[in-house]
C-alpha cells in the first residue's frame, strides 16, 4: 500500500506541535507554581527524556517494520499500545515527581491540550481517498474531532466553575477513552492479519506503516495517560472542594 505525500508531513506537525505544546505548558504551569528554576530545568529534562526517547523508541520500531503486518502476519502494535500506558501509569501513580507535577498542571490545560486530537479528521481524509475503511476511519475519526473540538470548551468550563464542571470534566475524559478504546478495537480487526476476524477492503493498514502507525504507537497512549492524568487530578482536587463547603458558611 502506497503512503500518501502529504501524509508523512501531516503526522510530523501533529506529533511536533502537540510536543511543544505540552512542553510550553509544563514550564509555564511549574513557573505559575513558583518552583525554582533548577526544579522546572530538573522536571522538563526528565519529561523530555521519557517523552522523546519513546517516540525514537517508536520511530526506531516502525521504520524496522515492526508494527507493519501483512494477511499472514500476526499484530504487534499493541504491544506498542499497552506497555507505555502501563509505564506511564506506573510513574503517574508512584512517582514522586509526578506526582507534584500533577499538583502543579491545572486541570484546565491537561484537558485543552488535547485540541490535538482534532487531527482526526485525517482519518476521514484517507477514507475520502480510498485508503481507509469505514468501519474504522467514520468511528476513530469523528470522535477524535469531538474530543478536540470539544476539549477547549470542557477546560474552559472548568477554569470559571470547577465545582460545577467537575461532572463534565470526567465525562468529557471518560468519552475520550473510550473513543480510543472503539478507535484501537476497530482498527485491530480491520487489519490484515492471520488472526482478523473481519475482512475489509481497503483494511486498516496503512495504520501500521509509517508515519500513520505514530498514531497508535504514540499519540494513542499519550491521549489516555492525559485522561489518566487528568481523572486522577480531579479525584484529587475533590477533597478540597468538600472541605471549601464546609468551611465556607463558617467563614461567611
Amino acid at each position: 500500500m502506497s503512503v500518501p505525500t502529504y501524509l508523512p508531513y501531516v503526522i510530523l506537525i501533529g506529533n511536533g506541535l502537540t510536543l511543544f505544546a505540552i512542553f510550553y505548558g509544563l514550564n509555564r504551569a511549574l513557573a505559575e507554581a513558583s518552583w525554582q528554576r533548577t526544579e522546572r530545568l530538573r522536571a522538563l529534562t526528565i519529561s523530555a527524556v521519557i517523552l522523546l526517547g519513546w517516540l525514537a523508541i517508536a520511530l526506531g520500531l516502525s521504520g524496522a517494520g515492526f508494527y507493519h503486518v501483512v494477511q499472514s502476519g500476526i499484530p504487534a502494535i499493541q504491544y506498542g499500545l499497552i506497555l507505555p500506558i502501563l509505564i506511564g501509569v506506573f510513574l503517574i501513580f508512584r512517582s514522586e515527581l509526578a506526582g507534584r507535577i500533577l499538583d502543579a498542571v491545572p486541570q484546565p490545560w491537561i484537558v485543552g491540550v488535547q485540541f490535538y486530537r482534532a487531527f482526526g479528521v485525517v482519518f476521514l481524509t484517507l477514507y475520502a481517498a480510498g485508503q481507509l475503511p469505514a468501519l474504522f476511519a467514520w468511528p476513530a475519526g469523528v470522535g477524535d474531532i469531538m474530543v478536540g473540538l470539544s476539549a477547549p470548551l470542557v477546560a474552559y468550563a472548568y477554569a470559571r466553575a470547577p465545582r460545577q464542571s467537575a461532572g463534565r470534566v470526567k465525562a468529557w475524559n471518560v468519552f475520550g477513552i473510550l473513543d480510543l478504546t472503539v478507535a484501537v478495537t476497530l482498527g485491530f480487526l480491520t487489519s490484515p492479519s492471520a488472526i482478523t476476524p473481519i475482512a475489509v477492503h481497503p483494511s486498516s493498514e496503512l495504520v501500521t506503516m509509517l508515519p500513520m502507525v505514530m498514531i497508535p504507537v504514540y499519540m494513542v497512549p499519550l491521549s489516555i495517560l492525559l485522561h489518566i492524568t487528568s481523572l486522577v487530578k480531579l479525584r484529587r482536587e475533590q477533597p478540597r472542594v468538600a472541605d471549601f463547603k464546609k468551611t465556607a458558611p463558617a467563614a461567611a
